[in-house]
């Protein structure tokens, strides 16, 4: 029997300084991907001539700026391999990541979803992420509320949990890794690797992160589309609005504190009227 075939989906915009060091972290893997979709999301810096000169053999997409999510889902539609694993272009895998996720999955074939543990590098250092960012397997919905804690660069996910939880969501800017993990985690459960197979690399003046105040506003989104979607489990679900009212709470006083009573209140309206 053949081994499954893997495509990896890299988003890019206006990285071309930092997107050959993914991509050759690609292709030195000790199991090669099937196919490598680089999904340039609107670059104006050189990105489509780098890869056309350097990395001819790998599918180039470009599309209007339209986002992280947007980018992602273009990449799935544009392939057809029964795993998909994702590699954002300021990230990079070390050499046996590929190799260790699809080698735990056949030992463990009910799973449809594996994550790994990363190393953190910030402006050039290497930092140690803190014990809110600890990753776990299993049944991990309710570690997923506090924040994202599953890396899309980390992961190897099968097709068919998009067919059932749905792609990226195109409305949130940012946080949409994490809206994505509460859809999968209140249905599968996660095989968790804990060796470090990712090298994660922030602090640059390009982080989504970094671009929006308030980042909880969107995971408060997050959790009122769940909460609302009937999909959830009786316990996931009180943990769920047990999340959103803290969250909530935090954003609103950070809003007041800007001036920004009127955003507070519409925020803490829309909790009630999900909290019914």
């Amino acid at each position: 029997m053949s081994s499954p075939r893997i495509s990896v989906i890299i988003p890019t915009f206006n990285r071309a300084h930092l997107l050959p060091r993914s991509i050759d972290s690609l292709l030195g893997q000790t199991l090669s991907a099937h196919s490598v979709v680089i999904v340039d999301d609107g670059s104006t810096d050189g990105t489509e001539s780098l890869v056309s000169e350097k990395y001819p053999e790998l599918t180039y997409l470009k599309q209007d700026n339209l986002g992280v999510s947007a980018a992602r889902n273009a990449g799935i539609a544009a392939t057809s391999d029964e795993w998909l694993a994702f590699l954002d272009s300021d990230d990079e895998w070390m050499p046996e990541k590929l190799q260790c996720q699809m080698e735990a999955l056949a030992a463990e074939p009910e799973m449809m979803l594996c994550h790994t543990d990363e190393i953190w590098i910030r402006n050039g250092k290497r930092v140690n992420p803190m014990k809110k960012h600890d990753k776990h397997g299993g049944w991990i919905f309710d570690k997923c509320l506090p924040l994202c804690c599953v890396s899309p660069s980390s992961v190897i996910i099968h097709r068919s949990v998009f067919d059932e939880v749905g792609l990226f969501d195109q409305s949130l800017p940012v946080c949409e890794d994490y809206d994505l993990w509460l859809r999968v985690t209140s249905s599968y459960p996660v095989l968790y690797i804990s060796e470090k197979l990712v090298v994660k690399h922030g602090g640059h003046q390009d982080q989504l992160s970094g671009k929006y105040w308030g980042m909880d506003r969107f995971r408060i989104q997050a959790l009122e589309n769940i909460i609302l979607s009937g999909n959830l489990s009786d316990e996931n679900l009180n943990d769920a609005k047990q999340m959103l009212q803290e969250k909530t709470k935090i954003f609103s006083n950070g809003a007041r504190k800007r001036g920004r009573a009127a955003e507070a209140e519409k925020c803490e309206q829309r909790m009630e009227a999900v909290l019914g």
